[in-house]
């Protein structure tokens, strides 16, 4: 069963391990046990929990999964990679215009706080900046460059959350986790452990799984999904050095980390973020004091391992320091309490070989409304044009719907022949 408590913990967990590493972000290891003294930094630092771009890019995530329900939504009903990439191209927009936005994509643009720039990654900045000019967003299979920084990973805990107790696969969960991280990051170390992060959340919250176990099983499942591809085996070597670091007593946790990487590349970030999630699997603020306090990508460390530790054991069991004077706290919340509570869920069917230009058609609606039929699919693209998008005019609607009209059509098992379907958008007023 959905457990709101552990919705809030994922979310507010991992914005709290992103705000205590956000302090020390970038800081080397001697200045940050000096500044904080021999246990490093377990409190905000001026007792203010400042989020970074980790926390704000998750916030977006959610903001694009919920623009799939009726609630959020005020146009018609598309795939989660375009819901999920225009998500971030508003997050782009805050980080690059003035507020208030103009035509933002997702509701949570408009909440003057994000207008605030957190060290953004450059990868992520220039890939949403190719998207915002016009280009397409990036996939698994067209990638928008060869980076893999941790960019990807560190964001996509609400896609484990979200498919919880659902009649989505975690097959397709986790496929939707990396193709998120794959709109920015194209390496396949850059989304593989998006994947992983994804099945974690997933079975922690919907199973109750052993942070172990559920790591574990990602892998398997993993290799089930993505067999042939060339980096696979350098994760789980990755991540299997962390289980077994995890298990060894004799082992300091900084002399532990320092074995796993600086974690701003995605393996290297997930792995640490799991080695401390295993080794204080029972205690929230010793994994994410663990998790922030080295030399390297500590904020993004801290978020994947607070996400981790929240999902497992929820926000109650947070204590109480994290949460006060976190930043955004109460939105963090509500994102939280709108992701558990969805009882309208529209589930898709996710391809991931599908062409993002055909992205807006080609992902069909699992369950349709019932008594709809294609003529009203029809009227609801005609609502889209009509809507506004500055982006897309009704020929490249018409071209993408051409392009995908067999697959929307197979869906409502009619035969419309894409000319025509084409026609009757590219003219709609």
């Amino acid at each position: 069963m959905r457990s709101p408590d552990r919705f809030r913990g994922c979310l507010v967990g991992g914005a709290a391990g992103d705000a205590l590493g956000y302090a020390v972000e970038f800081k080397k290891e001697e200045e940050i046990f000096g500044t904080y003294g021999p246990a490093g930094i377990t409190r905000y630092a001026n007792g203010r929990g400042l989020i970074s771009d980790d926390t704000q890019l998750t916030m977006f995530t959610a903001a694009g999964l919920l623009l799939g329900t009726p609630e959020y939504s005020s146009v018609i009903f598309e795939g989660y990679p375009y819901f999920l990439a225009e998500a971030y191209r508003d997050w782009y927009r805050t980080q690059t215009e003035e507020y208030p936005l103009k035509h933002p994509a997702v509701k949570l643009s408009e909440i003057p706080d994000l207008f605030s720039r957190r060290a953004p990654g450059n990868t992520c900045l220039s890939a949403l900046e190719t998207y915002a000019s016009g280009g397409g967003y990036g996939s698994i299979k067209n990638r928008v460059n060869h980076s893999k920084g941790c960019g990807g990973v560190m964001r996509v805990a609400p896609i484990g959350l979200y498919f919880c107790d659902s009649p989505f696969s975690i097959e397709e969960s986790d496929r939707l986790g990396a193709q998120a991280a794959a709109v920015t990051h194209g390496h396949s170390l850059g989304f593989l452990p998006a994947a992983v992060q994804c099945h974690i959340i997933r079975k922690l919250v919907e199973k109750g799984d052993t942070v172990r176990g559920a790591a574990k099983e990602a892998l398997d499942v993993l290799g089930e999904i993505y067999p042939s591809i060339f980096h696979l085996p350098h994760l789980k070597r990755r991540m299997e050095k962390a289980f077994s670091l995890a298990s060894d007593p004799g082992v300091e946790d900084l002399a532990a980390i320092r074995q796993l990487g600086e974690g701003f590349v995605g393996d290297e970030a997930l792995a640490i973020a799991v080695y401390c999630a295993i080794r204080h699997e029972d205690d929230f603020g010793a994994a994410v004091t663990a998790a922030v306090n080295h030399g390297g990508d500590s904020d993004s460390t801290g978020s994947i391992c607070g996400s981790i530790m929240g999902a497992h054991l929820g926000y109650e069991a947070i204590p109480s320091y994290f949460k006060s004077n976190l930043e955004l706290h109460d939105t963090l919340l509500s994102l939280a309490d709108a992701l558990c509570g969805d009882e309208h869920m529209v589930y898709w069917s996710h391809h991931a070989e599908i062409d993002p230009e055909a992205g807006l058609f080609a992902m069909v609606r699992r369950d349709f409304p019932e008594g709809q039929t294609y003529a009203d699919y029809r009227r609801d693209v005609k609502k889209f044009i009509a809507h506004g998008n500055p982006d897309l005019s009704p020929e490249k609607i018409a071209d993408m719907l051409e392009k995908a009209a067999g697959t929307v059509r197979e869906a409502f098992d009619e035969k419309i022949p894409a000319a025509v379907t084409a026609d009757g958008i590219a003219s709609a007023e």
